[in-house]
Formats: structure tokens, sequence, C-alpha cells
């Protein structure tokens, strides 16, 4: 792997002065660097990797065993090795039902089972005075149906979704603020019914619904493996939807922590978002390298963050209801590969996974593009765009917010020199020194990388594909990087030293043995605490 990463070093200096626009000399470029699959384009023409380079990436993924653990991922090994776990949330929507055996044992009657009962419940609550459905989770437990309700929120035909994930009391005091507590359903989304923030809002959910006259025992439900904690909570077992622990909770909203999804858009368009990720799913396994893009869009990420050294990337969804897409992209990549040693235990050969953020366009137009557009780090972008709006009355938005996208991704190519600059300021009137100091605030310097995706509409089907793309984008990274994308021990140590502040936040327990730091802060908010 190491000859591998130096030559694409080698290729990154030599290609190092060479700018982005002089490759489209090159006829056919947009077309060879482009992938389809479907309706769906993938665009990577618009980046720094030539022919040259695109080889030596595949190269290294093939070197890296992409296929083979692309295989066993599918075929339920044990590849989340440090957990002893297979990876298997492709079976959710594995529709078709081919078998995929964990341990000898084929997995998808049982999913199928599941995947039925959660439609019988969801065409239930839909058909019931149910008007809201409050989900409490966090992490993956909340972000990705979040997000997912958000996106389709044009196939909404079934009771309003609300989600609570932060411990924060004035999350679920302001979510439940207006709702009718008889009226009003709370999915409990927690695998082991343990998550101390989900089942402190949970509590406080059970409290405002039995003081305001709904019926919990009626009116909750559970997504959880833990039949006893649940019980005990007073939930019945039919009212329970649980899923095994081949399933990660940033890759789980394709099973049961998708219900209020179900719920909000209906099971047939569930269903639809659920072949959006098997087409992607088959895409994955069948395309060669060059065709494939999830493979194609981690092999530019690796170019962008490993080799060239660009430590952030920004995610530019042209479309509203994904507002909250860079937010899940962000936790899927960041929790997946913010690794520091491989599987090995040995310290990762290259930087991990880079910071991942954005925003809606064109709302970070005018927010943050300034800063990728003139700034001193170059941070590649990924745009999104669909060919059609859900609003045909409003064509003529659509029109200009496709516009808009074009318009960043050519710019951050394209750039402005400075004779151009110079030229737009002459024929303004400046002259002498403030025509040159007015013209340098205007130039761009250009040569800043971008991907494309583009799309007829952002429907349940096609979701379902992009979040697909993104989950199998990771995994080909982490295999590239030697990691494993399916643990998150990082996130242990916090929750570990909350639980044990908590008594001394509370004044039930001293602060010894604290450091400085964190006693002065307890004390001051003991000192500034209101009186019970």
């Amino acid at each position: 792997m190491t000859d591998h990463w130096n030559a694409l070093e080698a290729l990154a200096r030599d290609s190092g002065d060479r700018s982005i626009l002089s490759l489209f000399d090159t006829p056919g470029r947009a077309e060879d660097f482009s992938a389809q699959t479907g309706d769906m384009l993938f665009d990577y023409s618009k980046t720094g990797i030539d022919a040259g380079i695109r080889d030596a990436l595949i190269a290294l993924a093939g070197a890296a065993g992409v296929a083979e653990k692309r295989e066993a991922m599918f075929t339920g090994e044990a590849i989340n090795d440090t957990e002893g776990r297979a990876v298997l949330h492709t079976a959710l929507r594995n529709l078709c039902g081919d078998p995929v055996n964990v341990a000898g044992q084929d997995v998808m009657p049982g999913v199928l089972a599941t995947l039925e009962r959660m439609r019988r419940f969801a065409r239930g609550v839909r058909g019931s005075k149910i008007t809201d459905v409050v989900n409490i989770g966090i992490g993956g437990s909340d972000l990705g149906p979040a997000m997912a309700a958000e996106a389709l929120s044009p196939y909404h035909d079934g009771p309003r979704c609300h989600f609570v994930s932060n411990v924060d009391g004035a999350h679920i005091a302001d979510t439940l603020r207006g709702l009718d507590a008889k009226t009003t359903l709370v999915i409990v989304a927690s695998k082991t019914f343990t998550t101390i923030e989900t089942m402190t809002n949970a509590r406080t959910a059970r409290a405002w619904m039995t003081d305001h006259g709904g019926d919990p025992a009626a009116q909750f439900a559970a997504l959880s493996t833990a039949d006893d904690l649940t019980a005990d909570f007073g939930i019945p077992p039919e009212r329970v939807f649980g899923f095994e622990d081949w399933v990660g909770g940033r890759y789980s909203m394709w099973g049961p922590i998708g219900l209020s999804v179900m719920i909000a858009i209906g099971p047939d368009a569930f269903d639809a978002f659920l072949r959006g990720g098997e087409a992607m799913d088959r895409h994955f396994r069948a395309a060669p390298f060059e065709e494939n893009l999830p493979v194609l869009l981690a092999l530019t990420g690796i170019w962008h963050a490993q080799v060239c050294g660009h430590a952030s990337r920004a995610v530019l969804p042209y479309d509203q209801r994904l507002t909250k897409l860079p937010d899940y992209f962000q936790q899927l990549e960041m929790e997946s590969n913010g690794k520091r040693v491989q599987m090995d235990g040995t310290p990762v050969l290259v930087d991990s996974g880079p910071v991942v953020w954005g925003a809606a366009g064109t709302n970070g137009q005018h927010a943050f593009y300034q800063l990728i557009h003139q700034g001193t780090r170059v941070i590649p972008c990924e745009f999104m765009i669909a060919a059609n709006g859900h609003e045909p009355e409003l064509a003529h938005h659509h029109q200009l917010l496709i516009a808009n996208c074009l318009a960043q991704s050519e710019a951050l190519m394209r750039g402005r020199s400075a004779e151009e600059a110079r030229e737009k300021m002459r024929a303004k009137g400046f002259t002498g020194d403030e025509l040159e100091r007015q013209a340098q605030h205007r130039v761009f310097e250009g040569n800043r990388p971008s991907v494309t995706l583009s799309y007829p509409l952002l429907d349940p089907f096609t979701l379902g594909q992009i979040v697909a793309l993104y989950e199998h984008r990771v995994f080909v990274e982490g295999v590239i990087l030697g990691i494993n994308s399916f643990d998150q021990w990082g996130v242990e140590l916090g929750k570990e030293l909350a639980t044990s502040l908590q008594p001394v936040v509370e004044g039930t327990a001293p602060a010894d043995g604290k450091d400085g730091s964190t006693a002065q802060l307890v004390g001051f908010i003991h000192r500034h605490r209101d009186p019970a």
C-alpha cells in the first residue's frame, strides 16, 4: 500500500501547477470523467483527476481489497472485527429476499417479517386518530429519519412528524408544546433502551402524556432489541420493533428506525425508498470501478483529503428539503472514518477522514462561499441538484436554483484572473494604484475542485439511491484507509465521564479528583444555579 500512496503523492506533485480548466482542452473530458447509474449522473470532471491519476486511484482500491471486502460485507462476514459483527444494513433493503447468511443462518425471513409488521403498524396509525408522531432518539436513531422525513415532505400524507434528540429540556419542551397528548404517538428509538439522552426524554414525554389525558400504553412504541426494558417501561411487545446487532446506528433508518418516515409517507413510498437503496447496492456490487459511483465518489474523496491534503469537504445540496443532509453525512463519515488506527491496531498511514460540513444552496452562497472562493484553504465541494422541483407552478424558481448551482461549480474551477479583474475596475473608472488595489480584491484563484451529483427529481427512490451511495462511499474509503468504519469507540469516553460527573453537577458528590478547570466550572454553575 505504501508504494501506491507514494505513487499518488508523486502524481499530485507533478500536477500541482496544472489548472483544472486546462483539462477540458481534451475533447470529451466531461463524459470521460462522469459515471451514471439509471437516471443518476455523477460528474467529477471539475477535479484535478486525469486518466493517470484515476488509474492509480483504482489500483490503490484494488490493492486495498475493496472488491473482496465489499463481497464479504454483502455476504454477512464479520467485517466489524473489533465488535465481532457482520455489517448488513444492506439486508434491510434487500426486497428481493435473496438469502443473506450470518453464521450459517439466512437473516432475510426475519428482516422481511419485521418490515411487514412495520407496514401493518404504519397503516394502523395512519388510519387512526393520531395526528402527530414524536420520534425520540439521538445520533443514528434521529439524524437519518429526521433528514429523510424533511427530504420527502412532498410525499407526506400521514401524521406530522417531530424529532427530539437533545437532552436539553428545551428540545422536548418546544416539541411537545402545542401537541395534543390524546392524538400523539411517541416512538422511542434506542437499540439498548439505555441511551441516557433518549430515555430521559422518553420519561419526560411519558409524564407529559399521562398528565394531559393520553394513554402511554397505547400511544408509545419502541424501536429496540431490549424486550425486558421496553416491557418495564410499559410498552407492549406488539408495539416493539427490534433489529439485529449487525445494523449500526448511523446505517439503521432502512429498518425499524425509519418507522416514523414510513408513517409519514406511507408503506408504498417507504418501499420505493428501500428500492432506491437496493438499486445502488446492485450497482455497487456489479459495476467496474471506473464506472462505479460509490467507488468513484470515494476515490475523489481520497484524492482530495489524503493525497492533496485538503482537510475539509463541503456538501452542498441545492434543495431546501435536503437541509439536514450535510449533518447526516457529517455523522455518517466522521463517526465512521474518524479513526487513528488500522484494523490491526497500528497507526493509520495517512490522515483519516476530513471534516464534513455544508448547507443547502443558495443559503450557503450568502454565508460561507466567500471562504470557499477566496480563502487560503482549498475546500473540495460536492454539489447536488435535481432537474425538476416539486412545484411546477414555481419552475422559474427551480431554474434559478439550477443556474446558481452550476455557476458556483464553474466559478470555483474557472476563477477570475488579475487582468480580468483590472479590466472590470478600469471600466468603473479606477486608475493607477487604486485600480490595482481594487482589482486584487476581485481576483479569484479558481482551480478549486468540485463534483456534482444530478438526478431527475428528489423522490423516495432517489433519496434511497443517494443515501446508499454515500454509505458505500464511506465503506470504500474505510477499506482503503485500513480502518473499521463500523465501530465508534470515540464517543464512549465522553459518555463515561458524563455519567460520573452527573452527581457532581447535581451536588450529591464532591468534585474531588477533577482537574482545576472542571472543578471551577462546576463551582460556578453551583453558585449561579436557581434554587429548586
